[in-house]
């Protein structure tokens, strides 16, 4: 990943609304949730929801599909292991310093729990 990559990724989540929006769509999994559901989750107007996703899917965090007249939306999930990745790339020179990461550590660890 480039760095201006991740400056772009870091900056569509560092906005209260979308950081909320991304984070439920983490948990909703690779299923995702139709854009009614998520409104009512988080208590915020379709338009704003549509302003906010757009902007986290110019980044590759959430992805779309329809399904007849329902639009679901789920979370970019390579993406976010490509940026988790670049910001624990060579941490503390290869050595375990995050215990919260360690599990997590690689992308590698990471694809082998999401299965």
């Amino acid at each position: 990943m480039e760095t201006t990559q991740a400056v772009d990724k870091l900056a569509a989540l560092a906005q209260e609304t979308r950081l909320r929006i991304f984070r439920l769509l983490v948990e909703a999994g690779p299923a995702g949730m139709n854009a009614g559901a998520i409104a009512e989750a988080l208590d915020i107007p379709a338009a704003t929801l549509s302003f906010h996703v757009a902007h986290l899917a110019r980044v590759g965090l959430v992805a779309s599909r329809q399904e007849s007249r329902f639009i679901f939306y789920s979370a970019g999930f390579p993406a976010m292991d490509d940026l988790i990745a670049y910001l624990t790339d060579n941490c503390c020179q290869g050595k375990q310093c995050l215990p919260k990461t360690a599990a997590v550590a690689t992308t590698a660890k990471r694809r082998a729990r999401a299965v």
